[in-house]
């Protein structure tokens, strides 16, 4: 009867976790919402629009945890460093220059790549967040967002860092068809003193909004946390009352047994960003470990300047693999596990229910990878693909909130000439200022 009706026809659908993990049948799309998903086919309705599901696998949306979108526009520009020589010779002095707009065509450039490769949820920790989320509504993604506050710098300064993460978190926290969702975010216990942020935790109860920060990435940043504050930055969190709000932290690389029990005390996900800290030589985190205590662990890019791509294919297949070659233990991190934390617990850990799962219910964030390439034959284990063959590259369409925005490979919201013109122009701009 009505026309925002989709029938996903003669489909393979992955269902990690459950007994039948890949399903063969049909999906029900209805406005924004997965009405039907199952083997018997629907009744045909007058008006439905009907695709045809044969040589695609349908699977949930890829949800991105961590990153830096904006960031973009410094792929390639310092590589094969140490993350503070990077960070303070590199990304700083060029992220001063950053204008608005700038952020506006790095996120572009960013949320592009992520949709076209089957990313349809991003978390973003930034500056200018107001054009952030300009491109998210006009993307058609799922995001969030939030102003990532760095505290060194006079408490005039501090103060109104602050003030902009309340107030973007007060204009846009529900916006975009509820797309957007907010969290409050002090970059790093080594970036923001103590009171400051104790000033962003009593904002997020006042606010009533999640937190999220770097924590534990490099063994420096640990060992400078004891030198400063006599604490692992476990506990130094854990004493400034940030736990008394849900949380998830990125990076986690660094933590002893007892961090790792106060984390699932206390329910805090875990980013886990293996390309990311491979590149960086920062190391690998005890996710089999973090895993058995549980502690929601998710998968996250971080920013495509130390990535350098924001392929969520190539993150799931590194998290499977790094935790087989470090422990000896070829089950450490199976392949369903490594779907979930890119899937379910990815949207968990950002305080989403109803995103990650292909179920009746659920939020319409769905992908369909083109399954009919050398590389993806034979369909012998079509989930075991998704995971150690595919790539971004496979990803043939995308919807996002019940909406196409991915067509054979084309972006239908962004217009994609113009998005990689602006990034190439922008870069080249920073250059000489």
């Amino acid at each position: 009867m009505s026309s925002n009706k989709t029938i996903i026809a003669n489909g393979r659908f992955l269902v990690p976790g459950s007994l039948q993990p890949v399903l063969s049948g049909y999906m029900t799309i209805e406005d924004d919402l997965i009405t039907y998903i199952g083997e018997d086919k629907p009744a045909a309705e007058e008006g439905a629009l009907t695709v045809d599901g044969s040589r695609l696998l349908f699977m949930p949306g890829l949800v991105n945890t961590h990153g830096h979108a904006a960031m973009s526009l410094l792929r390639g520009y310092g590589d094969d460093m140490v993350l503070q020589s990077w960070l303070q010779e590199k990304m700083w002095p060029m992220e001063a220059k950053f204008t608005g707009d700038d952020v506006y065509w790095g996120s572009a450039l960013s949320v592009l790549e992520m949709l076209k490769g089957g990313t349809t949820t991003f978390l973003d920790m930034y500056d200018h967040m107001d054009r952030v989320a300009e491109v998210t509504e006009q993307s058609g993604i799922r995001a969030v967002l939030m102003r990532g506050a760095i505290g060194l710098c006079p408490e005039d300064v501090q103060n109104q860092k602050l003030a902009e993460a309340v107030e973007f978190a007060r204009n846009w926290h529900g916006k975009a068809d509820g797309r957007i969702t907010a969290m409050l975010s002090p970059h790093a216990p080594y970036t923001c003193p103590p009171d400051f942020f104790v000033k962003f935790v009593q904002a997020a109860h006042d606010l009533d909004l999640p937190m999220h920060t770097h924590m534990s990435e490099t063994r420096h940043e640990v060992e400078q946390n004891v030198a400063d504050y006599g604490l692992r930055p476990v506990a130094h969190l854990e004493k400034l009352g940030m736990f008394t709000r849900p949380s998830m932290i990125a990076h986690g690389v660094h933590l002893n047994d007892e961090e790792i029990e106060i984390l699932a005390k206390y329910n805090v996900g875990v980013s886990h960003n293996p390309g990311s800290n491979l590149k960086l030589a920062s190391g690998v985190a005890r996710v089999p470990d973090l895993l058995r205590a549980g502690v929601k662990v998710s998968l996250g890019t971080d920013g495509a300047a130390s990535n350098n791509n924001l392929d969520m294919f190539e993150e799931m297949r590194l998290a499977a693999l790094i935790h087989k070659g470090v422990s000896g233990d070829p089950t450490a991190v199976p392949a369903p596990e490594a779907l979930l934390m890119a899937t379910e617990y990815g949207a968990a850990s950002i305080y989403l229910s109803n995103v990650g799962r292909l179920a009746a219910g659920m939020k319409a964030d769905f992908i369909a990878i083109d399954i009919d390439q050398p590389h993806l034959l034979p369909h012998s284990d079509l989930l075991s693909h998704a995971v150690y063959s595919a790539s971004a590259k496979d990803v043939e369409h995308v919807w996002v909130n019940g909406k196409q925005v991915v067509k054979h490979g084309q972006c239908l919201t962004l217009d994609e000439e113009e998005v990689r013109r602006k990034a190439q122009e922008t870069f080249e701009s920073l250059l000489t200022r």
